[in-house]
């Protein structure tokens, strides 16, 4: 018998093989982490002074807004999150920042506020469904419907002219 076939060898390559097949697999279960969103730099945050400087200073200083308030439009959010998934579960939420500024009505800024995960709400979607008209039908009623309610005569009253009638 070869040497490259001694039982030592083939179950040193077979160790060896498990173990490549153990650490590819423990590395797809690696979490992968994305942050989102525009969460302005520290430094730039601090050289804004409320009740002097206004919108324009505050969008050259931070950039544009994520969001800006659906019904307040004087009300800028600077929104920034980073999940964690691991492998096929849902994204965990592992550290979110908001930083709120707020204007008068002359457009100075009048409030700054930073929220982090600890300050948001969850909520609870709606399960409710909405109700349709008509009925439901299962697929062997919907065929067994339609026994009957083919016509040879329709299909040729129906054609367009000159073409000819279906078969």
């Amino acid at each position: 018998m070869p040497d490259f076939l001694s039982p030592n060898r083939l179950r040193a390559c077979a160790a060896l093989a498990f173990a490549g097949a153990l650490a590819t697999s423990l590395a797809g279960c690696q979490p992968r982490i994305d942050t989102r969103g525009n969460l302005p730099d520290p430094d730039n945050v601090l050289k804004i002074n409320p009740g002097v400087d206004g919108r324009d200073q505050v969008a050259n200083l931070l950039g544009t807004p994520s969001s800006i308030a659906t019904f307040n439009d004087r009300i800028w959010y600077y929104i920034s999150r980073r999940t964690e998934t691991v492998a096929f579960f849902d994204p965990e939420v592992v550290d979110q920042e908001v930083l709120m500024v707020q204007f008068d009505d002359a457009g100075i800024v009048s409030d700054m506020q930073i929220y982090g995960l600890e300050d948001g709400r969850p909520i609870q979607p709606v399960e409710r469904t909405t109700p349709t008209l008509g009925r439901e039908m299962t697929i062997l009623q919907q065929l067994i419907g339609n026994l009957g309610r083919f016509n040879k005569d329709a299909g040729a009253r129906n054609a367009a002219p000159g073409s000819l009638p279906p078969i």
